[in-house]
């Protein structure tokens, strides 16, 4: 199942792709913290029975795992999630070109932390051949133009959230490799969702963002499930699954999955049609994806026993 890892890595890239484009938009008046916040928490209630059956696993974790952890829900959970809904609601889900743009950063990013953080060692070709995925992500979404970045008023801010998604994403990549050291990929879903509620729900109590939960119509609250059984608690499902076996470099570039679903997408609901440069950069990212996660990583960080692996 090694060899095909990176395969659940790209399947939940491209879930997270449908969630933007086809699902959170329907979210679009509710706060965002209050969205990220019953997001988490309906996903936390669903897997609780995961808790139950590895709860002698929690009391074995040492302070360094709830450490990873913790920063995985402020990363992943809270502040890259509300950077990037945040981000598209400025643009009104319209023109994504500054969110996609600033979304390519998050392999860069990830890969210098994986380098910092676990230490990982990667041959000269991986180096590479991120680079030519990059590349090959940039032209399927813009061709050989500089993206148009006129939206408006809230370019900047929609940049700058982006960005910050970009980085948070990146950095939650790198500290999910070593949260799954000493557990097994479904309890580190679950901790993942759990820890990342009670932050959520600390930030709208504190704000009284909470008070608008008023506002949530019965659709949106169809929506909230179909986000927690699929784009939300499944995605992450199959992305620890494959985290687990794979190193977050490696990770990272199979997250390039998200634009090419992206654009999927775009021609799917709006009829817009893929250009020759553009299907060149499609051919280019998928080759590049699979040539990556072939790559082997070393890495010094080694789990406590081999019963998780």
């Amino acid at each position: 199942m090694h060899r095909f890892a990176p395969l659940f890595v790209i399947t939940a890239a491209s879930l997270w792709a449908i969630d933007g484009i086809a699902l959170r938009p329907i979210l679009y008046n509710i706060p965002v913290s209050l969205v990220v916040f019953v997001e988490s928490l309906i996903v936390a209630v669903l897997l609780t029975p995961i808790l139950v059956k590895n709860f002698s696993s929690i009391k074995e974790l040492e302070y360094k795992d709830w450490l990873a952890f913790l920063g995985v829900a402020i990363f992943g959970g809270a502040i890259g999630t509300m950077a990037i809904t945040k981000a598209l609601f400025y643009v009104n889900y319209v023109n994504l070109s500054i969110v996609i743009l600033m979304q390519k950063l998050q392999p860069v990013f990830a890969l210098l932390l994986a380098a910092i953080v676990l230490k990982e060692r990667l041959p000269f070709n991986f180096f590479f051949w991120a680079a030519v995925a990059i590349t090959g992500a940039y032209l399927m979404a813009f061709g050989f133009t500089i993206p148009d970045v006129d939206a408006g008023d809230k370019t900047h801010l929609a940049a700058l959230f982006a960005l910050i998604a970009a980085f948070s994403f990146g950095f939650s990549t790198v500290l999910s490799k070593r949260a799954l050291l000493n557990v097994s990929f479904e309890l580190g879903t679950y901790l993942r969702f759990a820890i990342s509620a009670v932050i959520m729900f600390l930030m709208v109590s504190i704000s009284q963002t909470i008070t608008s939960v008023y506002i949530i119509s019965f659709k949106q609250v169809v929506i909230f499930f179909l986000i927690a059984f699929t784009t939300g608690g499944t995605a992450i499902f199959l992305y620890y699954y494959g985290l687990k076996k794979i190193s977050a470099s490696v990770a990272a570039i199979c997250e390039l999955a998200f634009p090419l679903t992206a654009i999927i997408l775009e021609y799917v609901l709006r009829k817009n049609i893929l250009g020759p440069v553009q299907w060149l950069g499609v051919i280019v990212l998928i080759v590049s994806i699979f040539k990556v996660s072939g790559f082997k990583v070393t890495s010094f960080l080694k789990p406590k026993s081999k019963q998780n692996e």
